[in-house]
């Protein structure tokens, strides 16, 4: 097992302060089960799921063998005009988990792509349909779709933004659910900021409803920092698109595969969009794979508009429905169904609220808010060095044997879903004598 790399300076990180990783490199060499081992050879308990997608946990040995013996009898099939039998049981096995009123999946390779297809099928939707001047998106503040430049237009986090230009054009976003002075320290679902949904009533009256395409949201935002929706918000989002023909997307990266305790959050919060992305979870971080799942009507209308020879959608990737990935995917689900690990989450979400909210009071601590295994420690802002507090705690956290994630001043945790009350207990207890020495 290689444990020291030869050369630091070759790699450009993605989504890292470079010069200070590599400063005091953090390097991760094992895994299994709930525990990294890094270099040092010092165990650190995964509060984040790899990055929010190991939710079955590490190493596990099913996957591995899944992963393996397709390796040895299918490397790689052409999506392009060709098939392989594990892309379309991965499929059915998907809408399986998801209402009846879903009846397609596209697969691709990452979140990112999940967003950019779900896009394109949106506006070739309404053009095969003849709405074609029904090509503008409502995405959000604070939302994170991923980085293609589909994905950062629709997208509300201006640090991913500002380096990239105009972005797509025809994009406008509906103001954030975040509401400090209402709903701090809310437990589970806030009471307040159902109202905000009519803002999109405000951008259809600007824009036109003829003029759009598709409302694209976290039905609970992650990396924007754990932005639970307020009751009744969802559903007046759906409602408000059904009134104009406007197509509803839920990016589900990463609340998909029994993050909130459920198999999707279409399943937790009881609404339906017309699309669902998924990407993380699918095969537990093991082989990279994504996808959108589709409900019944929207392939039929690319189907009556070509004919039976031609490409429907012309759209896809190399490694689209790849043989490793799907085996994997399968793999994985049948995992989840066998330790009934949604469940499981489901049954330790209260655990885990009351561990995470005994954190009130803890130096620093301005909010904490939680939804099935995931949470959101926020902590007060330095005076003009945004996130420089919460990057301080991560390097302690780490030091001290806990990996966590930080976007801004908020630490956030979704540890994978077989974490024990024990390990619980740790990550908070850790978090409650770090926080403390953090200035």
């Amino acid at each position: 097992m290689q444990t020291a790399p030869n050369d630091l300076d070759s790699l450009w990180m993605p989504f890292t302060a470079n010069r200070q990783f590599k400063s005091a490199p953090r390097l991760l060499v094992s895994a299994d089960g709930m525990y990294y081992r890094n270099r040092e050879g010092e165990k650190i308990l995964d509060g984040s799921a790899g990055l929010w997608c190991v939710n079955a946990g590490h190493n596990r040995k099913p996957i591995v063998e899944a992963i393996q013996k397709q390796a040895a009898t299918l490397d790689f099939a052409p999506p392009f005009q060709m098939g392989h039998p594990a892309a379309f049981e991965l499929a059915s096995r998907i809408l399986d988990l998801v209402p009846r009123s879903y009846s397609e999946v596209f697969f691709c390779n990452s979140g990112s792509e999940a967003v950019d297809t779900a896009l394109k099928i949106a506006i070739g939707y309404h053009r095969v349909r003849g709405e074609g001047a029904r090509t503008r998106f409502i995405g959000r503040e604070r939302g994170y779709h991923g980085v293609g430049f589909g994905g950062i237009s629709v997208g509300g986090i201006v640090a991913n933004r500002k380096l990239f230009g105009p972005m797509l054009a025809g994009v406008d976003h509906l103001r954030h659910t975040h509401d400090l002075a209402r709903n701090a320290f809310s437990r589970g679902m806030p009471e307040h900021g159902a109202e905000l949904a009519d803002d999109l009533e405000r951008l259809v009256t600007l824009h036109d409803a003829s003029t759009i395409a598709a409302v694209i949201i976290e039905p609970m935002a992650g990396s924007t920092g754990v932005l639970i929706p307020p009751k009744n918000y969802l559903e007046r989002v759906r409602a408000i698109c059904d009134k104009h023909g406007i197509l509803l997307i839920f990016d589900e990266v990463i609340t998909g595969f029994g993050r909130l305790g459920a198999s999707f959050a279409v399943e937790k919060f009881g609404v339906e969009p017309d699309m669902i992305t998924m990407a993380k979870g699918l095969t537990n971080g093991c082989v990279p794979m994504a996808g959108v799942i589709c409900r019944k009507g929207l392939y039929d209308a690319y189907c009556e508009a070509t004919p039976e020879n031609g490409v429907e959608f012309p759209h896809g990737y190399t490694y689209s429905a790849h043989p490793l990935a799907c085996a994997a995917g399968l793999a994985t689900l049948k995992l989840y169904q066998d330790e009934g690990l949604f469940e499981r989450a489901n049954s330790l979400a209260p655990y885990w609220e009351q561990a995470i909210h005994s954190l009130k009071g803890t130096r620093h601590v301005i909010d904490l808010r939680n939804l099935g295994m995931v949470a959101g420690v926020e902590l007060e802002a330095r005076a003009g060095k945004p996130g420089a507090r919460a990057f301080d705690a991560f390097l302690k956290l780490y030091e001290a044997g806990i990996l966590t994630r930080t976007t801004g001043d908020i630490i956030a945790l979704s540890p994978p879903l077989i974490i024990e009350k024990a390990e619980i207990d740790r990550i908070v207890e850790t978090i409650a004598e770090v926080l403390p020495r953090v200035d």
